[in-house]
């Protein structure tokens, strides 16, 4: 997984490995807290599957504390088996001002991602997100 700024291209940051139990555990990811000063920030995402999928989807919710504050459903289709994929996806900025501070919200938003074929669920991760400060 990576996010670049999605005007410049700009690698922001990146994560090639998962601890094990990402699906079975919250896991962390240390953002740069200047993610939030970008106008918009492209997320990639590749992933793969062994077995075919019919009806592939994805469901992302952020919740900030106990509150979900986003939700975003994407749809994917046919997933071919032994493939690997690559997800991309632009998140745009609410604007200066409007934006929430990195260093009030850090380790209070956690990222649920979940997978389905169809309307089932095969499985879910919860990424718990700090943003550092870099100089």
């Amino acid at each position: 997984m990576n996010m670049r700024d999605a005007e410049t291209g700009e690698m922001m940051w990146e994560k090639h490995a998962w601890p094990s139990a990402w699906r079975s555990e919250e896991v962390e990811a240390r953002i740069p807290a200047d993610v939030m000063n970008r106008a918009a920030v492209s997320r990639e995402m590749t992933f793969s599957s062994a077995a075919a999928i019919d009806d592939f989807r994805l469901r992302q919710r952020v919740y900030l504390g106990e509150h979900c504050i986003e939700e975003w459903d994407f749809d994917f289709g046919f997933v071919i088996p032994g493939s690997v994929n690559t997800w991309q996806t632009t998140i745009e900025s609410a604007g200066e001002g409007a934006m929430l501070d990195p260093t009030q919200i850090s380790g209070l938003v956690c990222i649920e991602t979940s997978f389905l074929d169809g309307d089932v669920v095969f499985n879910k991760s919860v990424v718990r997100v700090y943003y550092e400060q870099y100089d």
